[in-house]
């Protein structure tokens, strides 16, 4: 089981993916992107996780799709 990421990180990583910023499938790239977003290191890091997140099960649902 995972930890539960609270309202304000869910809120953020919707406003992003609203803005056209593309997640990318790796932590590390969703962090350098997010770095001149965000001021606070812990935000940072919970929203770039969340956003790896998100992309890879996107890519799994449309990988069933597809089959």
């Amino acid at each position: 089981m995972g930890k539960i990421k609270s309202k304000l990180v869910k809120r953020c990583a919707k406003t992003i993916l609203k803005n056209k910023v593309a997640p990318r499938e790796k932590f590390e790239e969703n962090k350098r992107i997010l770095r001149k977003i965000f001021p606070t290191k812990k935000l940072r890091n919970q929203t770039a996780g969340y956003l790896t997140k998100l992309d890879k099960n996107e890519k799994k649902r449309l990988s069933r799709l597809k089959v």
